[in-house]
């Protein structure tokens, strides 16, 4: 079954289950348990395991369960709690893997610079901001960023990992108090999307020059200079999978590390 779902991810300790914290992946798990009387609760392969405090309006998941899609949607629907929306559940098609078989990941960080803050009705979606930024500036920083990349300077890296991913798009765009970038990549490693982020504003505060980011990008090791922005302005907006024939060998091209 494919799980398309979203959630406030201010509550939760991230997606991945831990034990003893409240995780997006834990209640759902916990509740298919239920609405399917099962022993033990089905495990979810997720399209983007986001991180603590990070929101979702276009997450994917799939499990492998036997039941009637539009009965374990309404099921569901109905216990899962207020900060988790389930969208719909589907029939997945053959070869159909959330993680795996995703062509497109797609987050918009938001944030202002107003100098008072964010509007309190948005502050668990928009990050302040301390300084003025310059958009332009970001954008002019973000070219050096674009394409295929070994991104280990914007990682936090995980053991037998690549950092090496294709940026698709890193634009930003002011409208009225709110600075949004869009961030666009056929895969992100961990934290890399708010490193970005912390690389831009560096710049956005004219602290920097736009070429200071092709420097990091280059360094491929972490730079103190580069803050990991809040959590709590990174929404997953998009996960894009390519048409139902391509979605074997996409699968198989994924599971292949880029380094090799």
């Amino acid at each position: 079954m494919r799980i398309d779902l979203a959630y406030d991810g201010t509550e939760f300790r991230g997606w991945a289950t831990q034990p003893g914290l409240r995780t997006v992946q834990g209640e759902i798990e916990a509740a298919l348990g239920t609405v399917l009387r099962l022993p033990e609760p089905p495990r979810l392969t997720v399209a983007g395991r986001t991180d603590a405090g990070v929101h979702a309006r276009g997450q994917v998941a799939h499990v492998d369960v036997d039941s009637h899609p539009g009965v374990l949607e309404r099921r569901l629907r109905r216990i899962v709690p207020e900060d988790i929306r389930i969208l719909r559940v589907t029939q997945a098609p053959e070869h159909f893997d959330a993680r795996f078989a995703a062509i497109e990941r797609r987050y918009v960080y938001r944030m202002t610079d107003h100098p008072a803050g964010p509007d309190p009705m948005q502050r668990r979606m928009v990050a302040a901001a301390p300084r003025p930024l310059d958009v332009g500036l970001m954008n002019e920083a973000a070219q050096h960023l674009l394409g295929e990349h070994d991104f280990a300077s914007f990682c936090k890296q995980r053991e037998g990992a690549t950092t090496i991913r294709n940026l698709l798009t890193l634009r930003t765009v002011r409208g009225g108090e709110t600075i949004a970038t869009t961030v666009r990549a056929d895969a992100f490693c961990h934290s890399m999307v708010r490193s970005l982020m912390g690389c831009l504003v560096a710049v956005g505060e004219r602290r920097y020059e736009p070429r200071f980011a092709a420097e990091i990008l280059a360094a491929e090791t972490r730079d103190p200079r580069v803050k990991v922005m809040p959590a709590h302005g990174l929404v997953l907006e998009e996960v894009v999978y390519p048409a139902d024939d391509q979605l074997a060998a996409r699968v198989e091209e994924s599971r292949r590390r880029r380094d090799e």
